[in-house]
């Protein structure tokens, strides 16, 4: 006689072989990968635990479990990514988008809005005593970059939620370009993006300079966005086995002391800025401050401002051009 499985009793049986496969979220990774195979979502498996599998699901199911125990994230399993309450196409070409990552979000737009003219108080957030930039005298749609844009859970997020921005995009991965030039077309946004290959910001500068020096100010950025790797190279074998062998590493090394990258961003980025314009860029644990302190110390930003995430780290570091 065939075994009957049931929603509940194969959610039961798959948190515990997590646990002793030492996944670290067992429960949410079982219903996460359980709703993927059904197409249902996860609330349905709470009010339908009796619910028997058919076989083809039971098989699918078990291939899934069997990816997730070789530590493939869920995110590469199922294929997408929820990220300010967007739903973005994830391949093992592109970074999985994180939570962490919403607070850089949530700082490009609300100061998005307000030098595009759509807000003009200064956001709590702010860490010092000096007033934002004043509104601009002329209001204007807000045109920013997004610097290693993955999937573009950034940059799309960002123009989801400023409806009038446009944005220019870079990524140095051609495969990760085409996944983000997917999730564009998903969400209806081809229109409002510019997509470049190359490294960091010199796709951008070469564009600029094809515009010839009429039109340079016209093409500057009211903000420039980043989350560049930025892992030390010595701590890459450190990660947990879902990103260090299954991510990619050009996603994640960020040099000898993980700051590689913000100094080139740092350097290059007051040419591409607009007058009070900003550069806002994640940083790992423990490094906010020495970011902060190197836009301080290039003598092009006026000040800087660090934000915390969800979990108190130190997450995001702003700086206002000069």
């Amino acid at each position: 006689m065939n075994e009957v499985w049931t929603i509940g009793r194969i959610l039961k049986w798959t948190e515990r072989f997590f646990q002793e496969k030492g996944i670290e979220s067992p429960r949410i990774d079982a219903e996460v990968l359980l709703g993927h195979v059904l197409k249902k979502e996860r609330i349905y498996l709470y009010v339908h635990f009796e619910e028997p599998l058919q076989p083809e699901e039971l098989a699918s199911y078990r291939e899934a479990i069997k990816q997730r125990i070789q530590r493939v994230p869920v995110a590469y399993i199922i294929g997408k990514r929820e990220f300010m309450g967007l739903s973005f196409k994830v391949t093992e070409d592109t970074l999985v988008p994180r939570p962490d990552t919403e607070i850089l979000v949530q700082a490009a737009v609300e100061r998005l809005k307000r030098l595009s003219g759509a807000a003009n108080k200064q956001t709590s957030e702010e860490t010092d005593s000096e007033e934002a930039p004043a509104e601009t005298a002329e209001r204007h749609p807000a045109h920013f970059a997004d610097i290693g844009t993955g999937t573009g859970a950034i940059c799309l997020s960002v123009l989801t939620y400023v409806p009038d921005a446009t944005a220019d995009t870079v990524d140095i991965s051609e495969a990760a370009r085409k996944v983000a030039e997917e999730n564009a077309a998903a969400f209806g946004l081809t229109d409002r993006i510019t997509f470049y290959t190359g490294d960091l910001l010199v796709p951008l500068r070469e564009a600029q300079a094809d515009t010839g020096a009429g039109s340079a100010d016209e093409a500057r950025y009211d903000a420039i966005l980043s989350n560049p790797p930025y892992i030390p190279d010595a701590d890459i074998e450190q990660l947990a086995p879902e990103v260090r062998c299954k991510e990619p590493r050009t996603a994640l090394a960020g040099g000898p002391d993980g700051l590689a990258f913000y100094r080139r961003l740092i350097a290059d980025s007051p040419a591409l800025l607009a007058d009070d314009g900003f550069l806002a860029v994640e940083v790992g644990i423990h490094q906010a401050k020495a970011v902060a302190q190197m836009a301080t110390d290039s003598g092009n930003f006026a000040r800087t401002e660090i934000l915390k995430d969800y979990g108190g780290v130190e997450r995001v570091v702003v700086a206002w051009k000069k």
